[in-house]
């Protein structure tokens, strides 16, 4: 059963190793680990692209629509750092 020139499954000319001996399985398990790594890689970059980003965007779009006064875009805008005190003071007596 199996004994000729290959040997069978687990002996024979080549020890055993597939077609290419002791190199085919050292190629085929740095194929295997880099493809794993690559997958999980990629599955890491898509959690994060579709996971975080439409969160920070909806947490921005829900502030701006219940904003409702121009007082409010412009205390806003204040916080954020965008205008100075002085420029809020004028716009902020302007508005009202």
């Amino acid at each position: 059963m199996g004994h000729g020139l290959w040997g069978g499954c687990c002996s024979g000319l080549l020890g055993g190793f597939g077609s290419l001996g002791i190199f085919g399985s050292i190629l085929n398990l740095i194929l295997s680990v880099g493809l794993i790594i690559g997958l999980v890689i990629f599955l890491v970059w898509v959690v994060r692209r579709l996971g975080a980003e439409p969160k920070r965007y909806m947490a921005n779009s829900s502030v701006e629509k219940t904003l409702q006064s121009p007082l409010d875009i412009l205390k806003l805008r204040y916080a954020k750092g965008e205008i100075t005190q002085q420029e809020y003071q004028e716009m902020s007596k302007a508005i009202q």
